[in-house]
């Protein structure tokens, strides 16, 4: 279970997102809001990239007194990646499995299966934003996480880039009974992932459907 508490997150001295008491159990969860609405800087703010003011754990793993199992733990791939031009796909992701402890047949499985292969020995500067796109969405499941976070994981790819996304979804939930949290300002198509809540952004707090 994910639990948040006395959670916010400030630019400026002003509110992004604020969030009293809050807590997800395990299943795939589906946070909801416009664009700006906070759930990206929710989302980094659980997987450990900003600072925040609160308490958040996942599993009775705290982000803070349990900072490296945790970060084994909970996984994201972000809405807009930002990554050095100088590098190679699979250079950043070789690096990104040796630090979540992936095994390489992991690593070559998941860029099979996304098409990342076929072009992840260029450079970053060379991708378009839908390859920049899977390289992120790949990085979110090397490793063991039991909590994967994909903030708008259907923007910039293509449709069958999409259908891909959710049947790797599917399977890391059904077979190996990992927690997603997905954020989008679009609907996700509800035959496809088994969503059990869905969450709204909005006015800088987050509540319950």
């Amino acid at each position: 279970m994910l639990k948040v508490k006395n959670f916010s997150k400030n630019y400026n001295n002003h509110t992004i997102v604020g969030v009293a008491d809050l807590e997800i159990p395990e299943g795939i969860h589906w946070f909801k809001g416009i664009n700006g609405s906070g759930k990206s800087t929710f989302f980094r703010s659980i997987a450990g990239i900003i600072p925040f003011n609160g308490e958040i754990s996942w599993n009775n793993l705290d982000i803070r007194k349990d900072a490296v199992p945790y970060r084994l733990q909970v996984n994201m791939s972000e809405a807009d990646p930002l990554y050095p031009d100088y590098l190679s796909g699979y250079d950043l992701l070789r690096f990104i499995a040796e630090a979540k402890q992936a095994n390489a047949s992991q690593l070559k499985e998941l860029a099979k299966i996304l098409g990342v292969d076929v072009y992840w020995k260029s450079t970053i500067g060379t991708y378009s934003s839908g390859m920049i796109k899977k390289i992120s969405l790949l990085s979110a499941f090397l490793g063991k996480p039991s909590l994967i976070l994909l903030d708008e994981p259907l923007i910039t790819i293509d449709d069958r880039s999409v259908q891909l996304v959710y049947e790797l979804i599917k399977e890391y939930a059904e077979k190996q009974g990992i927690s997603f949290l997905l954020s989008s300002h679009q609907d996700f198509r509800f035959e496809k992932l088994a969503i059990k809540n869905m969450y709204l952004v909005q006015n800088q707090t987050i509540t319950q459907l």
